[in-house]
């Protein structure tokens, strides 16, 4: 009988931890952004002019679906195919909580007229630096966008880890667009 109650109690406890939903800063559940391009479909290839092969320019974006409380946004793009790392190609951060597009061909600067902070990528400079893989089987790049509680009190020219390191415990919500891009 010991064991059978014991049994039920555990079985209690693994239910209620399966459907607990994960908590986040500024209360409630995950919620998705809808982050998207004019340039590119969900899973679609990012056209030449947005990588190193042509203009070597961002692509337009834009997101709906914002939470209440979001007080910036910050964006990395990086690709998980690269050979041996995970490589960074654009860190944007402390966009204006009522930015819902960026356009097409963002400045390299490291501050933006809105005030947000432009990041160093893994091709050791300021802004977006484009799809360029090697050549074989296309890469995917992921545009990831968080809606934060906070501004980051970060300079200009912070590394990716650096802008993760200061999000934590923020993120109210995200949202990601994938393209590929092969040569």
């Amino acid at each position: 009988m010991r064991t059978v109650w014991g049994l039920m109690v555990f079985a209690l406890l693994l239910s209620a931890c399966q459907s607990k939903q994960p908590s986040m800063q500024g209360g409630g559940g995950k919620m998705d952004i809808l982050l998207t391009s004019t340039a590119f479909t969900e899973g679609g290839t990012i056209p030449r002019k947005h990588t190193c092969d042509g203009e070597d320019v961002s692509p337009p974006l834009t997101w709906d679906n914002v939470p209440e409380g979001t007080r910036s946004f910050a964006l990395i793009c990086d690709d998980p195919d690269a050979p041996m790392v995970t490589w960074v190609h654009w860190v944007l951060f402390n966009l204006p909580a009522d930015t819902r597009s960026l356009p097409e061909a963002v400045p390299s600067d490291k501050e933006l007229p809105s005030g947000a902070r432009q990041g160093t990528n893994d091709f050791r400079k300021i802004g977006y630096g484009g799809p360029c893989p090697p050549p074989g089987k296309p890469h995917r790049y992921f545009f990831k966008l968080y809606a934060l509680d906070t501004t980051l009190d970060l300079p200009a020219g912070s590394t990716k880890a650096q802008v993760v390191k200061a999000m934590d415990g923020h993120v109210l919500a995200e949202g990601q667009l994938m393209g590929k891009y092969g040569r």
